[in-house]
Parts: C-alpha cells; sequence; structure tokens
C-alpha cells in the first residue's frame, strides 16, 4: 500500500486560507540538436498562496532558532516563484508572470530547484525577493539562514506548503515544492527530479546520483497527484490497486502508475 504524505497543516485561527493556486509559468523542454548538443530550458512554476492573515495570527510560536522557518513563512505568504527559466527566455518569463497579473516586484520568494543555469538564470529580475536555492537560503540585500533542510526535515512554508530535499540530479542539494490542497489535489514542482513524464529511458544518463534520485522519484510518485517535471508538461499520477498474488494471498499493494492526462495547471 502506498503511503501518501501530505504537508502538515498549521493550527490557525478564524480565517481559514483557500486552496493555494498552481499556475505553468513556462513548460520546460529540452530538444536534441546537431550532433551532442541539446537545446533546453526549465519550466518556470508559479504559485499563489491565498492569505490567511498577518502572522502574528500563528498559534504555532517559531521553534527555538528557527529565524529562517519564520522568515520563509512571511516570504511565502506573496507569489512564489519556482525557478525561473534561462537568460535566454527572460522576456517569456516576464510575459508569463503579467498573464497571472504578477510583476517581478510582486515576487516574495523564489525556490530555485537546483543551480543549473536553465532553471535559476533569472535570478536578477527578482532583486526585492527571498531566495531559497537548493539549500541556500537568502533574504533580500543578501543576508543568508541556516534553516535544517534535511530528506527527513521539510521546510514548512505555510498551510499546504512545504519544500523538500529530493536529492539526486544536480548532486545532494536539490529540492522540490509540494503544494496540497489545490483541486487537482497534491502538486509536486520536483525540477530535474524527473526530466518529463516517461523519461524512464533517459534520466539516469543525466544523474549526478542515480541511486539518491531514484529515491526522490519514488517519494514524488508515493505522494503527488500531480506532478511538474523540469523539461515537460505536467503529468498525473493514477495509483492502480494490483490483485493479491496467488502465492500470497494477504500481499496486496498499490502501484504508482505515471498516466497520460495533461492537467490545466490551476487550482
Amino acid at each position: 500500500r502506498v503511503r501518501t504524505h501530505h504537508p502538515r497543516r498549521a493550527r490557525r485561527g478564524p480565517q481559514t486560507p483557500r486552496a493555494p493556486c498552481v499556475h505553468a509559468g513556462g513548460k520546460g523542454y529540452a530538444e536534441p540538436e546537431e550532433g551532442d548538443a541539446v537545446r533546453a530550458d526549465g519550466s518556470v512554476t508559479l504559485v499563489l498562496p491565498q492569505a490567511w492573515g498577518p502572522a502574528s495570527s500563528h498559534e504555532e510560536p517559531p521553534p527555538k532558532g528557527g529565524e529562517a522557518k519564520s522568515a520563509l513563512e512571511e516570504a511565502a505568504r506573496g507569489p512564489i516563484l519556482v525557478d525561473t527559466g534561462g537568460p535566454w527566455a527572460r522576456e517569456a518569463l516576464l510575459g508569463a508572470l503579467a498573464g497571472q497579473g504578477v510583476a517581478p516586484g510582486d515576487v516574495t520568494l523564489v525556490v530555485g530547484t537546483h543551480g543549473h543555469s536553465d532553471h535559476i538564470g533569472n535570478l536578477g529580475l527578482f532583486p526585492a525577493a527571498s531566495l531559497l536555492v537548493s539549500h541556500d537560503f537568502c533574504l533580500p540585500g543578501g543576508r543568508y539562514l541556516l534553516h535544517g533542510l534535511g530528506e527527513e526535515r521539510p521546510l514548512r512554508l505555510g498551510p499546504g506548503l512545504e519544500v523538500w530535499a529530493t536529492p539526486g540530479h544536480g548532486g545532494q542539494r536539490d529540492v522540490s515544492v509540494v503544494v496540497a490542497d489545490t483541486a487537482l489535489g497534491t502538486v509536486m514542482v520536483v525540477g530535474d527530479v524527473f526530466e518529463r513524464e516517461g523519461d524512464e529511458d533517459s534520466w539516469q544518463a543525466l544523474s549526478e546520483d542515480p541511486v539518491a534520485q531514484e529515491r526522490s522519484r519514488k517519494r514524488v510518485l508515493d505522494t503527488a497527484d500531480v506532478v511538474v517535471p523540469g523539461h515537460g508538461a505536467p503529468f498525473r499520477v493514477v495509483r492502480e490497486a494490483s490483485q493479491p498474488e496467488t502465492k500470497d494471498p494477504g500481499n496486496s499493494r498499490q502501484d504508482s502508475v505515471v498516466g497520460d492526462k495533461e492537467p490545466t495547471m490551476h487550482g
């Protein structure tokens, strides 16, 4: 049986947050060209949390030494951009944001899933935003804070929002964003943990740590209803119950199966 984890919800007062919205800001691609060349750009995703009141309304006090957690939760109250694409796609990014009524100065948090140029090439457009790039978190102006993110220690951004460590593709410091309770269920924006739907034949050749990435991929499939990959369209994860084996009638489980339906990415 697949155990599905959903980000822990905060205890909250009378202002109950609505479900966050997830918008595809730009579908990534990777297209082979002559010789060994590849033309590529990473997916860009805009997460719009719905306001749940000022920081003082949180009933859970920040943990001791939790300045970074408090700062992350505060930054996550505004528009969150997950990856920025490459600098060659600057105008496309600005156009996608404008289409959602968001200016660069409105973005309060940028999450870079890993440090490759096709995913964080436009950080300079967001000098007023806090940045969480891989495992490095800094406030506007370059003040870096320790946060304690690890494979078993997600970072909570707010109700239904978490950052997970998902190592493998770019080494040990890749991260993914988990958005629960959307109209599509739990959406995971995973960078290049998945290059695209159906990438089983290619992802290992691009991975710095295939063993760790295999583990990360399983966690994603065990958790997400929709996956936003690094270089392709969002796809649904379909879990199908398998029949018990004849030799062991008690051996019943669920398998994670990648489906082929492309969802509309807004909740």
